[in-house]
């Protein structure tokens, strides 16, 4: 019997011989995990074999880089992997732990019996708390804040995180929510925002600090940090005001030259904008799309694409100036979430 799939998708992963990040696709089975350089290669680049295997998440070897998780293989290799957002890592995790689980117990992989786990009162679900944190009504509340000439916009203090986790009754006293934030911190659902937070957790503790001077923001929310600048500056910041509606990786058909690469995606709401960037790299956009007006289709085809052996899963983005942008996402039900998601910003936002 062929081992199950459990999950498949795109993630950045780091090269075993070079050092460079590159993504790949990636399909965990009931066994193993492996690693193809395209989604439509035959043969995987790697394979990971889980028996005896050994998960790290977080995995902070890479100072810069965040939402990086390590399998260890019982021969003593590493292998690093990075998800583009949150909550993409947690899945990948859960289930890739859950595979080695089932393999020391001789069990199959069963999705089902993973519910018990959340009910154990002495294991604090960080996920479902800061799922809760970043309910809008009900949550920390993002604040534009200003420090030493700077201003940080969807943000707010470490006390307000304190008192929050006090109030809600997710910590009993004050030393018990500093431990939780620590741990949302050196999981990286919280990001450090201004200089006295960095200096925190720089310290080599992850020390998460309970004080009105200390900065944090959710780690895929619309933060950024605007200094008093040019106006063009200003026009820039515009685009990333809006709230992420949603992110992650699809193949994206290149503009002038017509060949397919993946790309990370963030969506945003009010202004409706989709910027794009580098999966292994980071911070800055390769470009942005202005989605006010936009019409998006499913399409069966595309010119060009079957030279590049992508086929099934695609849809078009044509802008209100008529630029279009083709896209293949990795499954059926992903192409219809991404259409839903863009159709919905591009009626309400700027």
């Amino acid at each position: 019997m062929e081992p199950q799939e459990i999950r498949e998708g795109y993630l950045v992963k780091k090269g075993t011989v070079l050092n460079s990040w590159k993504a790949v696709w990636v399909v965990l089975s009931e066994d193993g995990v492996e690693f193809y350089k395209k989604k439509t290669d035959r043969s995987p680049k790697g394979m990971i074999p889980l028996k005896g295997a050994t998960l790290i998440s977080p995995c902070q070897d890479f100072g810069k880089r965040t939402l990086v998780f390590k399998i260890t293989s019982d021969k003593k290799q590493d292998h690093f992997f990075q998800a583009s957002h949150v909550e993409e890592r947690e899945f990948w995790v859960k289930d890739i732990k859950r595979a080695i689980t089932c393999l020391q117990g001789g069990k199959k992989f069963a999705r089902k019996s993973t519910r018990r786990s959340i009910r154990l009162p002495d294991a604090v679900n960080l996920t479902e708390l800061y799922t809760l944190m970043k309910d809008q009504d009900d949550g920390v509340r993002e604040l534009k804040l200003e420090q030493e000439n700077r201003v940080f916009n969807h943000c707010f203090t470490g006390a307000t995180v304190v008192e929050w986790l006090v109030s809600k009754g997710k910590a009993r006293n004050k030393s018990e929510a500093v431990m939780l934030a620590t741990g949302l911190l050196s999981e990286g659902f919280l990001q450090p925002a201004g200089d006295m937070s960095k200096e925190g957790a720089e310290s080599g503790n992850q020390a998460f600090l309970d004080h009105t001077n200390a900065l944090y923001y959710f780690a895929d929310s619309g933060f950024f940090c605007e200094g008093y600048s040019s106006d063009e500056d200003v026009l820039l910041k515009e685009e990333f005001r809006g709230n992420i509606v949603k992110q992650g990786c699809l193949l994206k058909q290149g503009h002038k030259r017509k060949n397919w690469k993946v790309r990370k995606f963030i969506l945003r709401d009010d202004p409706a904008y989709m910027h794009y960037y580098e999966p292994s790299k980071g911070d800055d956009p390769l470009g942005s799309i202005h989605l006010r007006g936009s019409v998006v289709t499913a399409v069966e085809f595309v010119p060009d694409a079957k030279k590049y052996e992508v086929e099934g899963n695609l849809f078009e983005i044509i802008t209100s100036d008529d630029t279009h942008y083709f896209f293949q996402a990795a499954t059926a039900d992903e192409r219809k979430e991404w259409i839903k998601a863009i159709q919905a910003v591009s009626k309400t936002g700027k």
